[in-house]
């Protein structure tokens, strides 16, 4: 999991490796379960000599998640 802050506002970036004998389909309904739960959106797809597919998918953090704590 990697953090990065783009135009004021903080990204989540997760890579997930694909086998590549995954088929299309399979892959098309693991993202958007993803997309639908987990609040990821399609960041980038990379293809390797070989077949091996990385997606990196992202995720705006939320502005509590972020924040400092309160002072007590």
């Amino acid at each position: 999991m990697v953090t990065r802050i783009l135009a004021g506002v903080t990204y989540e970036y997760r890579a997930l490796p694909v086998a590549p004998e995954t088929p299309r389909d399979s892959l098309r309904q693991m993202l958007a379960i993803h997309a639908e739960f987990g609040g990821w959106e399609l960041a980038g797809h990379r293809i390797y000599p070989g077949g091996k597919r990385t997606i990196t998918v992202r995720r705006r953090l939320r502005a509590e998640a972020t924040a400092p704590p309160l002072p007590s």
